[in-house]
């Protein structure tokens, strides 16, 4: 999808800031985000691909005012309500007890630290066993198709119609595209795209840069 939500390339942001020793968690709430989050995906079924479409979905002035956390809480709520797990009213009146102190019946003993834990530890999609063919293979130069869906999509804007060179094929993983529209995981291989920064950026780009960039199947075709 297209919009502010993808914001690789796009100038008037200023530098990206990297934090010396940052936390898994600037706040506990932001732990007690990710147990909420962690638990209803296991009751609901939904996954990152679900939870990221939702997030597209954010009007702009929200999604760049907005945390991290605070947006993954803003498509949980808006997931829950789609598929009638709770109405808006519900989710407010159980966000003002909890404020209140309170807390909902259910949920689990899961610490912050076992939050922590679980965000170091990582998950992944990879599905080795799915016995699909890749279509291209590393050294082989690839285009990604100039394509602009409507739905969630991990193609990055800045990539679409340029021209790269794969130089590692990460093995097979769920496709996000369809993952996320409820279509299935339609798994197929995902590659690491090394484009020239000049093919991305024009001339003025330094001559010695690149960027890699995972791409599934699907996105690319021949050069």
């Amino acid at each position: 999808m297209d919009g502010i939500h993808d914001m690789g390339g796009m100038h008037g942001f200023g530098a990206i800031a990297r934090e010396a020793a940052e936390p898994v968690f600037h706040a506990d709430w932001e732990g007690r985000a990710l147990g909420l989050l962690l638990q209803a995906a296991e009751g609901m079924g939904f996954v990152d691909d679900h939870l990221r479409s939702r997030i597209e979905r954010t009007p702009p002035d929200a999604y760049l005012r907005l945390s991290y956390y605070q947006l993954w809480i803003r498509a949980l709520e808006t997931l829950m309500i789609e598929r009638g797990v709770a109405g808006a009213e519900e989710i407010a009146e159980r966000v003002a007890a909890t404020r209140e102190g309170g807390r909902a019946p259910g949920g689990s003993d899961l610490s912050l630290d076992d939050m922590a834990a679980m965000v170091a530890a990582g998950a992944s999609t990879k599905r080795p066993d799915a016995g699909v063919p890749p279509r291209f293979s590393v050294g082989e130069r690839v285009r990604v198709r100039n394509d602009h869906p409507f739905h969630h999509t991990r193609a990055p804007r800045y990539t679409r119609g340029r021209v790269g060179e794969i130089v590692i094929d990460h093995g097979i993983f769920v496709f996000p595209d369809t993952n996320s529209e409820q279509q299935g995981e339609a798994p197929q291989h995902c590659y690491a795209v090394r484009f020239a920064a000049r093919e991305l950026w024009g001339p003025s780009a330094p001559p010695q840069d690149s960027l890699c960039v995972d791409l599934w199947d699907s996105y690319l075709e021949p050069a």
